[in-house]
């Protein structure tokens, strides 16, 4: 009997803000510290993670245009990342091709002992922030998996392994969707719908990120209905409002403008808002080196900053979308996943992706202290002004290891 592999994917992140102004010019002193420096530890995941983001990013566009889109390519890749530990062939070589390494010049042993660092990096618990990365699989009982795989997905990427009886699909189902909905925090539920019986493995990777902002909007400074242009039409949206000192850069060549908004703890989030019908030119210009360019020429200065409170939902079925990107045989019949099971008649039969997201004013200071400084500060003639009153970028970055933990694009704040 043909078993299927059954993947299932997903990501929940919550909270952010951010905003964007002020033309690129070399960083004066007492600038913020520029992200993705090629010299750094982490320099090898953040130029992988970032441009498998963007092509990602712009195959999502490509079969979701004028909607949101909203992913974590951090998940994906550690996934990926997982998956090709057990395939082989021209599968593994497609995987790995896929997520940007070139195997003649890095050793796979290299790629998942850099894995290993970044799992484990992210999941030091932080007083800062909750941020909270993990797999598990969930194995048919009767299916005997390959030692060495077992092992390897254990040590380099921490995943759990729970035995899971798919003969029986709605308690299978039950037990994923219980433990996806305790790791998330109640957030996603019902995950996974319609189970096959001949389901051998379901490889569940999460992410939860929940975070507060350093320099907080103060709810009383909120605008309950403000205009927000979609398309050729207007919703109304709850738009928060504060004067603050933030990092930002107008980067004329691209017609955008970006702001760097931190977290208490060592994330940021970049909001990138592109010149009134420039979205496209700014989608097909993403990549890593464009992000790197941002981060070194960033400036503080007084900003006065308007943003949508909102949360939105994205779900995909990334199997219509990552044979597109190279990664072909593991979803048909030439899949070769032999070092997960002897019996090598497993393929990737679903991968699917789930994201959440929600901006709100939370923060680690007190209302009325934001307050203050926003009476006081509103008086200064040398501030600008940055309104997201129509569709832009999100953008949030883990500082500490240079990765891009979510990217997305707010084209209907109104629409979850």
């Amino acid at each position: 009997m043909a078993f299927s592999f059954y993947r299932v994917f997903l990501v929940i992140s919550l909270c952010a803000p951010i905003y964007c102004v002020s033309p690129i010019s070399p960083p004066s002193k007492g600038s913020p510290r520029p992200l993705f420096t090629k010299s750094s530890p982490a320099a090898w995941v953040s130029s992988s993670n970032t441009n498998f983001a963007f092509r990602l990013y712009q195959r999502l566009v490509l079969k979701t245009p004028s909607q949101n889109i909203f992913f974590s390519p951090v998940s994906v890749l550690t996934s990926l990342g997982m998956l090709s530990l057990g395939a082989r062939s021209a599968t593994k070589t497609q995987i790995l091709q896929s997520m940007g390494f070139n195997l003649t010049h890095t050793p796979e042993s290299t790629i998942h002992q850099n894995f290993q660092h970044l799992v484990h990096s992210l999941s030091i618990p932080s007083k800062d922030l909750d941020l909270k990365m993990g797999s598990v699989l969930f194995i048919e009982k009767e299916l005997q998996l390959q030692t060495n795989f077992l092992d390897n997905v254990k040590s380099l990427y921490e995943s759990e392994v729970s035995s899971t009886d798919f003969s029986n699909p709605s308690t299978a189902q039950e037990k994923i969707n219980s433990y996806v909905e305790k790791k998330t925090k109640g957030k996603v539920v019902d995950l996974i719908q319609g189970l096959e019986p001949l389901t051998a493995m379901v490889l569940v990777n999460y992410i939860f990120f929940k975070a507060k902002w350093e320099k907080p909007f103060n709810p009383m400074y909120t605008i309950q209905r403000y205009p927000f242009l979609v398309g050729k039409r207007t919703v109304m949206v709850p738009m928060m409002h504060q004067m603050e000192r933030f990092s930002f850069v107008v980067d004329p060549q691209l017609n955008c403008s970006v702001l760097q908004m931190d977290y208490s703890g060592d994330t940021v989030a970049f909001f990138v808002l592109p010149g009134q019908g420039k979205m496209k030119q700014l989608e097909q210009a993403l990549s890593s080196r464009t992000l790197r360019r941002w981060s070194h020429s960033l400036q503080k200065r007084w900003i006065e900053v308007f943003i949508p409170k909102f949360s939105i939902s994205t779900s995909y079925d990334l199997v219509t979308i990552l044979p597109k990107m190279g990664i072909r045989d593991a979803f048909d019949k030439n899949a070769d996943f032999s070092g997960i099971t002897k019996r090598n008649s497993l393929k990737v039969s679903k991968f699917a992706h789930k994201a959440v997201l929600t901006i709100s004013e939370e923060g680690t200071e007190a209302a009325a202290a934001t307050a203050t400084k926003l009476t006081l500060r509103s008086k200064d003639n040398s501030s600008q002004s940055i309104l997201f009153n129509r569709s832009f970028l999100l953008l949030v970055i883990d500082r500490a290891m240079e990765t891009l933990l979510f990217l997305g694009k707010v084209e209907n704040p109104t629409k979850s």
